[in-house]
């Protein structure tokens, strides 16, 4: 079976319209996201990613884009293969938490909307915002089970 790396996205936007970032050690300034676990379905792993990249807590409002980067490469380590990776991007709205930094992130702010792109430098980074800032559709979201019976588990508009 082939093997594929499934990540999460989010966009977040506080009370006064400002966008949650959060500065890599290796990508720079992104928005935060991160790799879906094992059993984890897409909308927990976001909030959880979010979480523990920045502190703040989110709901996710919508899907508005999924993006298929079919290139392999060697990860940071020079050695490690980076299978290719089905990413998901979403708005999110914070809710709650304080800004914190992590393992993963040395510097976690709210930046004006149109401030954005001074900070991020990676051209797939930028890609992505640049669809979030165009984005106006609805898009139906459902998790299911197939086996041993098809079941869903969560079904809603995003």
């Amino acid at each position: 079976m082939p093997t594929h790396i499934v990540a999460v996205g989010g966009i977040v936007e506080n009370e006064q319209g400002h966008i949650l970032l959060v500065k890599t050690k290796h990508d720079g300034w992104v928005f935060p996201g991160g790799q879906v676990e094992a059993g984890e379905n897409l909308i927990d792993a976001l909030c959880r990613e979010i979480k523990e990249e920045s502190g703040i807590d989110v709901e996710v409002s919508r899907l508005i884009g999924v993006y298929f980067n079919t290139g392999t490469y060697k990860w940071h380590d020079g050695v490690t293969d980076v299978p290719t990776k089905l990413m998901r991007d979403y708005t999110c709205r914070a809710v709650g938490g304080q800004l914190s930094i992590s393992e993963e992130t040395s510097d976690v702010r709210w930046v004006a909307k149109e401030g954005v792109l001074d900070l991020i430098v990676s051209p797939a980074i930028r890609t992505r915002y640049q669809a979030y800032l165009d984005a106006d559709v609805r898009i139906n979201y459902m998790e299911y089970v197939t086996n041993p019976e098809f079941e869903v588990k969560l079904a809603r508009t995003i």
